[in-house]
């Protein structure tokens, strides 16, 4: 196996790694190994509804039971590799079809592993000093619960360009069978650093999963909120509950809620929703709290919701003033002529339906979507996989449509198809 050795200067000092860490110097993934990987795994950039995402090393020993690995049958592989040398990596990022400089948001190894494991990080640094020498100033985001150090914190402090956050997930789980890292005090540890060090660099805590039974207790929300006071911003969100990761958690012992009910969607009911908003209400801390990654982000940077989240209302109820400001000033329904030009820059082809603060589309794919919303920072949505009031884009577990929902529906797709059946024969 080739080895790559860290694209970062020697004279750099790192902390030893704890076990469970991984090696310092990563390796290019055998070819057979590469071969029989799943398929959405073996993408290195892909497309997701918080930024245009690279992930070239796979492998991640922390082990939380709950990790969207198990999902694609990579959860056993726990040693990072690279699956392309990181230059190459940056250039498969920057020149994919909807990478646009200073609009697109970026996300770095979100997917596969951590990326301030011991071997990662300096792949991290390389590819931030990168985007910054090239004067990029998209945002990015850095999602993460290891050991970030000050020294890590000088280095991104270093930056001029890029717009970087880190998102650091921590959300009180104890149990060690559903996240062994909780058994030490890294990740609160990382979070207080980054935030006596954080200048230009910001710092979100994402508290995520929040499930039933597991950190829902008030004195759990509680110590949640606590370490997150003197970060940017708090963004919450549910658990992904699907057959791979509940066997796994179920055989170890864990109670797992939501029974068969598994979805594509994060699962956050409505009365979770209603308990965590009601906790951060009541603790008198003064960080914000948001219900979707792009906006606690934005509100962090100061910058409208790239989102486009002011077109479902409901979500912004919490937000701050100054922010529902920003997005409203920004919030701008697109025409069909202006529709139709962000579609052949993309090199898109869909029918579609424009409606208050959002448009409708068949077909598309997730990915795509999400590039038409990020240019235009509107909601696209998909007619197959309709939103439900209040439930946030969030699984239907836990919310019941209306009446009036149903038929709003049915009416959307009546119009949406005579639309389409109008424009063919146009």
């Amino acid at each position: 196996m080739t080895s790559i050795p860290a694209p970062l200067a020697a004279s750099r000092r790192y902390p030893r790694p704890t076990t469970g860490s991984g090696p310092h110097t990563l390796r290019l993934m055998p070819a057979d190994q590469m071969a029989a990987l799943d398929p959405y795994m073996a993408q290195i950039v892909t497309y997701r509804k918080s930024g245009l995402s690279l992930n070239h090393i796979i492998g991640c020993p922390l082990d939380c039971g709950y990790c969207v690995r198990h999902f694609w049958g990579d959860f056993e592989h726990k040693t990072p590799h690279l699956l392309c040398p990181t230059g190459d990596a940056i250039e498969l990022l920057l020149g994919h079809e909807a990478f646009r400089p200073s609009t697109t948001p970026i996300q770095l190894f979100n997917k596969a592993t951590d990326p301030f494991l011991p071997g990662v990080k300096p792949h991290l640094f390389h590819i931030l000093r990168t985007l910054d020498d090239r004067g990029l100033d998209n945002l990015v985001l850095v999602i993460t619960r290891f050991r970030v150090t000050a020294e890590d914190m000088a280095i991104l402090e270093q930056l001029q360009h890029v717009r970087v956050t880190l998102l650091f997930t921590y959300s009180g789980i104890a149990d060690p069978r559903v996240e062994p890292i909780a058994k030490s005090a890294i990740t609160t540890t990382s979070i207080a650093t980054a935030c006596t060090h954080k200048r230009r660099t910001k710092v979100v805590l994402y508290w995520r999963p929040i499930v039933p039974g597991w950190n829902d207790q008030p004195e759990t929300m509680g110590h949640v909120l606590n370490v997150g006071k003197a970060a940017d911003a708090i963004v919450f969100t549910g658990y992904y509950h699907k057959e791979q990761n509940a066997d796994f958690l179920r055989n170890l012992g864990v109670t797992v809620p939501y029974g068969e009910e598994y979805d594509r969607r994060k699962i956050l009911p409505a009365e979770l929703d209603a308990m965590i908003v009601a906790a951060w209400r009541e603790s008198g801390i003064s960080t914000p709290l948001f219900r979707k990654t792009s906006c606690g982000i934005s509100f962090a940077h100061q910058v409208p919701d790239y989102n486009g989240h002011w077109g479902v209302r409901e979500l912004c109820d919490i937000c701050p003033a100054s922010q529902r400001e920003l997005c409203a000033d920004d919030h701008q329904q697109p025409t069909p002529a202006e529709f139709d030009t962000v579609l052949a820059g993309l090199g898109y082809s869909t029918d579609y339906l424009i409606e208050p603060g959002h448009v409708w589309t068949l077909g598309l794919g997730e990915q795509r979507r999400y590039a038409i919303q990020h240019t235009l920072r509107f909601q696209i949505w998909e007619l197959d996989q309709p939103h439900l009031l209040h439930a946030h884009g969030r699984s239907r577990t836990g919310y019941r449509p209306t009446d009036d929902e149903r038929r709003q529906l049915a009416a959307v797709r009546r119009r949406f198809l005579d639309a389409a059946r109008f424009d063919g024969d146009d």
